[in-house]
């Protein structure tokens, strides 16, 4: 199943799609987030952190690689890739782990799409005119629980 939404003129609104978003994350969950250098990929991923793991502060994983939030025993790993020279080192960065035990939200996933699994939500944000479009694609459990509907847009 795919839906677009937007057009968004703010950071604001970008973030606030990543606060809907923390509603409806499970462990077990795979969420990428494609797009362009200032596209939003971080803003959105940082809305969903603060929404679900009541994080105040989370910084963009560039330099880290991988920032880990904590709600209550429920961890979620925000991994930029963004700097990652080659698909293999992904399993350096604790991805396996992070897979099986909590949720994950991935920029860049093209670094390491042949080792992606299926069943993930994959969201790509574009930029036309200095406005934000947010493409959502996914299946299996995504499709009983995301719709725009349940985003309210």
């Amino acid at each position: 199943m795919e839906f677009d939404t937007g057009p968004f003129d703010s950071e604001s609104d970008v973030e606030s799609v990543g606060r809907k978003l923390a509603a409806l994350i499970r462990p077990g969950d795979l969420i990428t987030l494609s797009g362009p250098l200032g596209a939003g990929k971080t803003t959105l991923a940082r809305g969903t952190i603060r929404e679900f793991c009541g994080e105040n502060f989370a910084p963009s994983p560039t330099f880290t690689l991988v920032e880990i939030y904590a709600k209550g025993d429920i961890e979620l790993s925000h991994f930029d890739l963004y700097r990652l020279k080659d698909a293999e080192e992904i399993w350096e960065l604790g991805f396996e782990d992070a897979l099986d035990q909590g949720i994950c939200l991935i920029e860049w996933p093209e670094k390491i799409n042949k080792i992606l699994p299926d069943g993930r939500l994959e969201i790509s944000i574009s930029v036309e005119s200095n406005q934000r479009h947010i493409h959502f694609r996914h299946n299996g459990a995504w499709a009983e629980r995301l719709n725009r509907e349940t985003l309210n847009f």
